[in-house]
């Protein structure tokens, strides 16, 4: 179904679920390449791309967005045709476009929608907002990296790896959604996108400095976790041998006296064997072996 909102000459039309009518409409009506309605058509997502033609822009955008636990991150696809006098998107787009879209329907109209004059304005007006959500959902990623950086010496450790690899594999996603767009959107500010209106320079310009800074934050919020996952390895590591060390010692202590032991449990004649007093001497004489490599295992900072 295809859904559209006239302001003045400009028209934006949405299509949620584009049928085999309304795809055939796009072609007959507008003339858009058949390589283009095939990506329209297509339900897995295609790489991020801007298609430019005589007299329509085509662009394939991806945008992160949390899924309904707010733990891991997917991945929305935003198709957008371009043209003069219009802007058509179309397909499951990011639930940004939606609001946008239903916003231009609404009297109240927040994102105000309807004081656009240009396609180029309306276009600008959806990057932005898509731009700002990426912005928030990055915010959180920090947060959530500031939180483990708090909880790195915390003494629950699997909650602590379950949390480094969930924000890195959510990082991941980040990165290779938005590395390959870098030079896509660097296309509009270097002019090799002319657009249709006027004086949009600085909006495009505008565009790019979110992205650009959305890529800083990503590889930094990299770096952090990278360097936390190896700490994290360090303490874990560190303390795995503290504990090896102290059943080492353990088991020192305790091996000369177990020979000791053993050896007084065998059926021959031994030593002191006669005395009465014979198991105290012998016990005197472990406690005391014990001590001596305990004071010994001190002397020496092993323990």
């Amino acid at each position: 179904m295809i859904e559209t909102i006239k302001i003045g000459t400009l028209n934006w039309h949405h299509i949620m679920d584009p049928t085999e009518e309304d795809l055939q409409f796009l072609k007959d009506s507008f003339h858009f390449h058949p390589l283009d309605i095939e990506d329209c058509r297509s339900k897995t997502n295609q790489r991020p791309k801007i298609d430019i033609y005589d007299d329509y822009y085509f662009l394939i955008l991806h945008f992160p967005y949390f899924d309904r636990w707010n733990r891991f991150l997917k991945v929305k696809e935003v198709k957008i045709f371009w043209g003069n006098n219009y802007i058509i998107t179309i397909g499951k787009s990011h639930w940004v476009v939606k609001n946008i879209f239903n916003s231009g329907k609404d009297p109240d109209d927040s994102y105000q929608v309807r004081q656009v004059q240009t396609s180029d304005a309306l276009l600008y007006k959806i990057l932005e907002h898509l731009m700002l959500e990426s912005l928030s959902l990055l915010s959180k990623l920090g947060i959530e990296v500031e939180l483990i950086n708090r909880d790195l010496f915390n003494k629950k450790a699997e909650r602590t790896i379950e949390r480094i690899s969930l924000t890195r594999k959510n990082i991941i996603l980040v990165n290779t959604v938005f590395k390959p767009q870098l030079r896509l959107f660097h296309k509009f500010e270097s002019g090799d996108i002319a657009g249709y209106a006027e004086n949009m320079e600085d909006y495009w310009g505008n565009i790019l400095d979110y992205y650009q800074k959305m890529w800083d934050m990503t590889e930094d919020y990299q770096e952090i976790v990278e360097g936390l996952s190896k700490t994290f390895d360090s303490l874990q590591t560190n303390r795995t041998n503290e504990i090896m060390k102290v059943l080492t010692l353990i088991s020192s202590i305790l091996l000369p006296l177990t020979f000791i032991a053993s050896l007084y449990g065998m059926n021959v004649g031994l030593p002191f064997q006669n005395e009465p007093h014979s198991f105290w001497l012998v016990m005197f004489f472990m406690v005391a072996l014990a001590g001596l490599m305990i004071l010994m295992f001190k002397r020496k900072k092993w323990m």
